[in-house]
C-alpha cells in the first residue's frame, strides 16, 4: 500500500524556530519611528509587544531561536501536522507532478494561527502581562489567540473585520466560547475607529483599521500588549515550526520539493513554510522555486510598491519597510478575509525585492472552484485563504502535465473551511464574483505612503 501521510513522532518536534533573517544576505531595513523616522529599538516596541517578542522582531543575529519548554508541550497538543501526498488531486489533473501538502488544518483551532499565538501569550505572561488584544480578518488568528490566551490566564480582547464578522459570525462565537470579548472594526469603542467611521460611515473594515483599533487599546490599558497574527518577522519566525517539521517529513518521504507554495495575506504562513526551505537557497545547495498566492483583489506582492507605509489604517504602528498598496487601502469583499491585507511582511518584501520568491494573483472564483476539487479529491475543505495555494498548485501541476516533468510541488493547508461554508453556498450557487483594481485605484492609495528617504 502506498503512504499517504507522515507523521512525526513528538520526540522528532522541532525545539527551535528558524530565524532566516540572520543568514539573508540583504537584512530587511528597520521599522522606523513614525515621528522621527529613526530606526525603532527593542525596548521601543516592547510598548506596544512584549519585550521577547520586540527582540525577536530585530534579532538579525541568532539562525536559531529556542522554544520555551511550556511552548514546546502545548505544541504536543496537535503537532506534529501529517505531511499528506495528494493522490487523489494528482489523479483528478492527470499531472506528472508529485503534490504534496502539510496539513495545518488539524488542530484544536483549525489553522495555523495557534503556532504563534502559544508563544505570544506564554511571553507575555513570562512579563506579568494581564491582557492582549489584536486584530483579526476571517477570525482564524482570534480565534487562536482567544485560545492561547485563555491557557496563560490572559483577558483577550478582539477587533474583527466588520465584513467578515458578518460572513463568518461562528468565529466570533469561537472567540467568545474562550472568553475573548470581540468587537466588529470599525467600532466606536476607540478614537481610530470614531474617524474612520465619521470619514466613511459604510467602511466594511480592514486589517489596517482593525490593527489600530487594537494598537490603540494596548497602548492606553496598563498591562496590556498588542499581539499580531501576521506580517512581522517574530510571528514568521513562530510560524517556522511548519516547515522544519515539512523538511523531516519530506525526508522520511524520499523527495524534496521543487517548488514551495502558500497563500499571501501578510506573510506568516508563506513564510512559516517556505523559509525553513529557502535556507538552502540561501546556501547555494538548492534551487526550489517559492510561490506566494495572493488574492487579485488585493495585490500588493505583484503591483505593489516598496516604501515604508504604516501596518494599520489610522497610523499608529512603526514604518514597515514592505511592499505596499497604501495603509488606507480599501480591499475588495472577498472571502478570504485573512488575505485583505494592503501589505507584505519586512522579511517577504526583501526577499521579494531579491529575487527568492515571486507572487501570483488569484481571482475568486478561480480560488473556490480550486478548493471544490480538493475537497472532492481529499475529502477536506479548505478555508477560503488556503484554497489560494491550492490554486497556484494546481496550475503548476498542469504546467508539469504540459511538459511531462515529474516535479514535486510542496504546498502548505493553512486551515479547513467547516466554518467558512456561507462562502461555498455563495459560490455553488453562483453569488460570488471576481474583483480586480486598476492601476489609478492602486496609485490614488499609494499617494497617502509617508514620504521616507529610503
Amino acid at each position: 500500500m502506498r503512504q499517504k501521510k507522515f507523521i512525526l513522532q513528538e520526540k522528532d518536534i522541532p525545539t527551535q524556530w528558524y530565524n532566516i533573517q540572520a543568514e539573508m544576505p540583504n537584512k530587511p531595513l528597520p521599522p522606523l519611528n513614525p515621528q522621527t523616522h529613526k530606526p525603532m529599538t527593542a525596548e521601543d516596541l516592547s510598548h506596544v509587544f512584549n519585550l521577547e517578542c520586540a527582540k525577536q522582531e530585530l534579532d538579525t543575529e541568532h539562525a536559531w531561536i529556542d522554544i520555551p519548554e511550556d511552548v514546546q508541550e502545548k505544541y504536543t497538543y496537535y503537532r506534529s501536522t501529517p505531511l499528506v501526498r495528494a493522490y487523489g488531486l494528482e489523479e483528478a489533473l492527470g499531472t506528472t507532478a508529485h503534490i504534496y501538502f502539510k496539513n495545518e488544518s488539524v488542530n484544536p483551532l483549525g489553522s495555523h494561527k495557534i503556532n504563534s499565538a502559544l508563544p505570544q501569550c506564554y511571553y507575555c505572561k513570562q512579563e506579568g502581562d494581564t491582557n492582549v488584544t489584536t486584530e483579526t480578518g476571517a477570525g482564524q488568528w482570534g480565534a487562536a489567540l482567544s485560545y492561547a490566551a485563555k491557557l496563560y490566564g490572559l483577558e483577550a480582547a478582539v477587533y474583527q473585520v466588520k465584513i467578515t464578522m458578518r460572513q463568518k459570525p461562528y468565529r466570533s462565537s469561537i472567540m467568545r466560547t474562550f472568553g475573548a470579548t470581540v468587537e466588529g472594526s470599525p467600532s466606536m469603542s476607540t478614537r481610530a475607529g470614531k474617524n474612520i467611521i465619521t470619514r466613511d460611515p459604510n467602511h466594511p473594515g480592514s486589517l489596517g483599521t482593525a490593527i489600530s483599533e487594537a494598537v490603540e487599546l494596548a497602548t492606553t490599558t496598563p498591562g496590556c500588549k498588542y499581539t499580531l497574527g501576521s506580517v512581522l518577522n517574530h510571528v514568521a519566525l513562530h510560524q517556522t515550526i511548519i516547515g522544519l517539521e515539512a523538511e523531516k517529513q519530506m525526508q522520511m518521504a524520499g523527495e524534496y520539493p521543487d517548488q514551495v507554495i502558500a497563500c499571501f495575506g501578510g506573510g506568516s504562513n508563506f513564510g512559516g513554510l517556505a523559509f525553513p526551505f529557502m535556507r538552502h537557497n540561501l546556501s547555494g545547495e538548492k534551487n526550489t522555486e517559492f510561490i506566494a498566492a495572493e488574492p487579485e483583489s488585493c495585490p500588493k506582492l505583484t503591483r505593489g510598491k516598496f516604501e515604508y507605509d504604516f501596518g494599520d489604517e489610522a497610523g499608529y504602528t512603526p514604518l514597515l519597510p514592505m511592499f505596499t498598496l497604501g495603509h488606507d487601502f480599501k480591499p475588495a469583499n472577498i472571502h478570504a478575509g485573512g488575505l485583505r491585507y494592503h501589505g507584505a511582511g519586512m522579511i517577504i518584501s526583501q526577499l521579494l525585492k531579491d529575487g527568492y520568491l515571486h507572487g501570483v494573483d488569484i481571482p475568486q472564483l478561480e480560488s473556490f472552484q480550486a478548493g471544490m476539487l480538493f475537497a472532492r479529491t481529499e475529502g477536506i475543505i479548505p478555508a477560503p485563504e488556503s484554497c489560494h495555494a491550492i490554486a497556484a498548485t494546481i496550475r503548476e501541476a498542469l504546467k508539469a502535465k504540459e511538459k511531462g516533468e515529474e516535479k514535486v510541488i510542496l504546498f502548505c493547508l493553512s486551515g479547513h473551511g467547516l466554518i467558512d461554508m456561507p462562502s461555498y453556498d455563495s459560490y455553488i450557487n453562483g453569488d460570488l464574483q471576481n474583483y480586480s483594481v486598476s492601476d489609478e485605484e492602486i496609485g490614488k492609495f499609494l499617494k497617502d505612503v509617508p514620504q521616507v528617504e529610503m
